[in-house]
C-alpha cells in the first residue's frame, strides 16, 4: 500500500489515501517517486477539459528511482534514476515511422488507464502514470534514464513542462537566433518556452501574463520584456519590434482569447503557435480575409512536437553543463496535503511550477 493524491469526480476536492499497486508484470518497472510537478494537464482532468474516469490518481510529470524490475526489462536496472516519459511512442504507427512520434497513436486519447485498486475498487491513473504517489508500476518503455549529476527533484520538469516549452519554441516554432518572440502564459510550460527562446538565442523575448507578480520569474527564464496583459497588448508589442509586431507568437494559455491575442501580436507572415490545451466548446473564429492579409502561419506543438527519448537526455545534459537553470520553474515546493491548495494557485494564475517533493 502506498500514499496517494486521489480524486473521485470532476470537480471534487482532492483526498490523500492509501492504494494499491498492481503487481509487477513483465516489461514492467516500479518506481519510488522522488518528485511530481503539478501540471495544468492535470487541472484539466478534474475541472471538465477533459473526461477521465475515476477514481483517479492524478500526476503525470515525475522522476525517481526504480525500485524493482519485472522479467524481460532491459532499459532499467533497480536502483537506477530515472524520469517518466507520460507519452511513449510506439515506434511501428505511421507517424511514429513518419518522424512524429509525438502524434504516435498509441499515446493518443491516453487520459486515463486502470492501474492499480482503491478501496477494492478499480483505480484509474492520469496519463497512464499516477505521479501523484509515493511508488508506481509502469511499463518499462516510459522509463527514461537520468545521469547522476542532474537533481532528482527538478528533473521531474523534464517529463512534460520543460520538453514541451522548449520543444514548442525550437522545435514546432523553429525559433532561430535574432528572431522576436512572444511568450503568453507563464505557467511551467511558458517559462519553458521562454527557456527555449533563450537558448536559440532569439531576442527580443517578450513575457505576457494576467499577474504582474510573473515579471521577476519571467526575467529569471531569460526573457527581455514583461507586459501584463490589457487591451493594448498587441501596441505593446509592435513598439518593442520595429512596428511589425513579433516573428513568433507563443500562446501556452489554452483559451480562444489569448490564441487571438497571439494571433494579433505577430507580424505579417509571422507564426503562431499554439501551446495550451483548451476546452473542446471553445471556438476560435478568424475572418477568410484576415488569414489571407496576414499570411501569418499557425501551429500547434503536442508535447513539444519531440522525442523525450532523445530531448530528455538532451536537455539533461544541459544542466549539467550549467547552461540550463530550472529553478525559475519552481515557485513553491509542497507536499502530498497540500495538493489542493497547488491546484487552486494554478487556478488563479499564482506562483510557476509546485512540485511535489516526497521525503
Amino acid at each position: 500500500m502506498v500514499q496517494a493524491a486521489v480524486v473521485h469526480g470532476p470537480g471534487n476536492d482532492i483526498e490523500v489515501a492509501e492504494i494499491e499497486l498492481p503487481q509487477l508484470g513483465p516489461r514492467e518497472v516500479r518506481v519510488r517517486v522522488a518528485a511530481a510537478g503539478v501540471c495544468h494537464s492535470d487541472l484539466s482532468m478534474v475541472n471538465g477539459t477533459f473526461a477521465p474516469k475515476f477514481p483517479l490518481v492524478l500526476g503525470h510529470e515525475a522522476a525517481g528511482t526504480v525500485a524493482a524490475v519485472g522479467d524481460q526489462v532491459t532499459r532499467v536496472r533497480e536502483g537506477d534514476r530515472v524520469v517518466v516519459n507520460w507519452a511513449p511512442a510506439c515506434r511501428r504507427c505511421w507517424f511514429c515511422l513518419n518522424s512524429q512520434p509525438w502524434l504516435c497513436v498509441q499515446v493518443e486519447g491516453n487520459v486515463s488507464q486502470p492501474r492499480g485498486t482503491i478501496d477494492g475498487k478499480e483505480l484509474q491513473v492520469t496519463l497512464g502514470v499516477g505521479a501523484f504517489a509515493e511508488e508506481v508500476v509502469l511499463p518499462e518503455a516510459t522509463m527514461v534514464p537520468l545521469a547522476d549529476g542532474v537533481p532528482l527533484d527538478t528533473a521531474a520538469l523534464l517529463g512534460c513542462a520543460v520538453v514541451t516549452g522548449v520543444g514548442a519554441a525550437r522545435n514546432t516554432a523553429g525559433v532561430r537566433a535574432g528572431e522576436s518572440v512572444l511568450v503568453i502564459g507563464l505557467g511551467g510550460v511558458g517559462l519553458s518556452a521562454i527557456i527555449g527562446a533563450r537558448l536559440a538565442g532569439a531576442g527580443p523575448i517578450i513575457a505576457v501574463d494576467v499577474a504582474p507578480a510573473k515579471e521577476e520569474l519571467a526575467l529569471q527564464a531569460g526573457a527581455t520584456h514583461f507586459l501584463t496583459a490589457n487591451d493594448k497588448l498587441a501596441k505593446q508589442v509592435r513598439g518593442l519590434t520595429g512596428g511589425r509586431g513579433v516573428d513568433h507568437a507563443l500562446e501556452c494559455v489554452g483559451a480562444s482569447a489569448t490564441i487571438r491575442t497571439a494571433w494579433g501580436c505577430a507580424r505579417r507572415g509571422g507564426k503562431v503557435t499554439i501551446v495550451g490545451v483548451g476546452r473542446r466548446d471553445d471556438q476560435v473564429s478568424f475572418s477568410a480575409l484576415e488569414l489571407y492579409h496576414f499570411a501569418r502561419t499557425i501551429a500547434v506543438s503536442v508535447y513539444g512536437s519531440g522525442d523525450p527519448d532523445r530531448d530528455i537526455p538532451l536537455l539533461a545534459t544541459q544542466i549539467e553543463l550549467g547552461r540550463l537553470d530550472l529553478e525559475p520553474l519552481v515557485s513553491h515546493r509542497i507536499s502530498l496535503n497540500e495538493v489542493n491548495e497547488a491546484f487552486e494557485r494554478m487556478r488563479t494564475g499564482t506562483g510557476a511550477r509546485s512540485l511535489l517533493v516526497f521525503s
